[in-house]
């Protein structure tokens, strides 16, 4: 498979580096500093806090080539207008690995319908300097597995291809068949955390803040009742069915895991919190912009 990872950052890298372990064809886009930083040392990468550092020599451009067999975009959501305009002219299904609560219509009508798949990464880290510290892994974040859909719900050939070619890359990806609602979930989620843990100054304060945490599950219970789609998966509806002050207690422990704290919710970033202002702005469109999902032939 020949295959474009565009964006560099924690999630774009990560994937780049193990698809070149498994000696695939992968070409990683970055632009400025971090191009740099890539043609000198690869990727770089280590296991939370260790002082172990891997280098990995994904190759790397600058601009996209003309034909690919798979094209995976990993950017925030308020960059994803730029990817689509430099992607008009390249060749290639196109896999969007990313926070998007705007249905999967915007994106087909930038570079063609038939082009367009959805998916969410589930790895994460944070970015220390020009290394890239990701989470241990451990038995349950293991059997977590990458959702991928088709924006109709189908499974095709090349869905069914491409799962299977993320999987012989030790990747554990799955055909998800509403992709686009699990996004909008995710986003109803995420959109609350993502701000609270941002106000508060990262996830560890913002779990020592009860009263915070209250406001974030009621922030996050109006963002789910306001769905017109039950939730994806169907266990965020536990956040709407269960005591306040049992979810408060777990929300709390998690803000404090290992898995919070080497996330994007320690990321102060102006990036990340425009990433969150954008998907609040999705999560409001009505639902009539996002339909009439158009399907296509294999």
């Amino acid at each position: 498979m020949k295959l474009l990872v565009y964006g560099a950052g924690v999630c774009g890298s990560l994937f780049a580096a193990r698809m070149h372990e498994a000696d695939h064809d992968v070409s990683l886009l970055a632009r400025g500093g971090r191009l740099t930083a890539l043609r000198q040392h690869g990727v770089q990468l280590a296991e939370e806090d260790s002082p172990a550092v891997r280098r990995v020599p994904v190759p790397v451009i600058e601009h996209p080539g003309s034909e690919y067999d798979l094209i995976t975009v990993f950017v925030r959501t308020h960059q994803v207008d730029t990817v689509l305009e430099s992607l008009t002219g390249v060749q290639g299904d196109v896999l969007f690995l990313l926070n998007w609560a705007a249905g999967p219509e915007t994106l087909g009508a930038a570079i063609g319908h038939e082009r367009v798949l959805l998916g969410f990464p589930v790895t994460g880290g944070t970015m220390d300097g020009d290394v890239i510290r990701y989470r241990k892994g451990s038995f349950l974040t293991r059997r977590v597995a990458m959702p991928i859909g088709e924006p109709d719900g189908r499974t095709t050939p090349r869905l069914e291809r491409i799962v299977g070619t993320f999987r012989t890359a030790g990747i554990n990806a799955k055909a998800e068949p509403q992709m686009d609602a699990w996004l909008r979930t995710h986003a109803a989620f995420e959109v609350p955390l993502g701000q609270a843990a941002h106000a508060a100054g990262g996830p560890v304060a913002l779990a020592d803040d009860p009263d915070a945490v209250r406001n974030m599950l009621h922030l996050m219970r109006q963002n789910l009742a306001a769905m017109e789609t039950p939730p994806v998966p169907r266990a965020f509806a536990a956040l709407r069915a269960l005591p306040q002050g049992l979810l408060v207690a777990a929300l709390r422990r998690f803000l404090k895991s290992p898995t919070a704290v080497h996330s994007g919710l320690n990321d102060p970033s102006a990036a990340m919190a425009a990433e969150l202002e954008q998907l609040t702005e999705q999560l409001r469109a009505p639902a009539r912009a996002r339909s009439h999902i158009r399907p296509f032939a294999e």
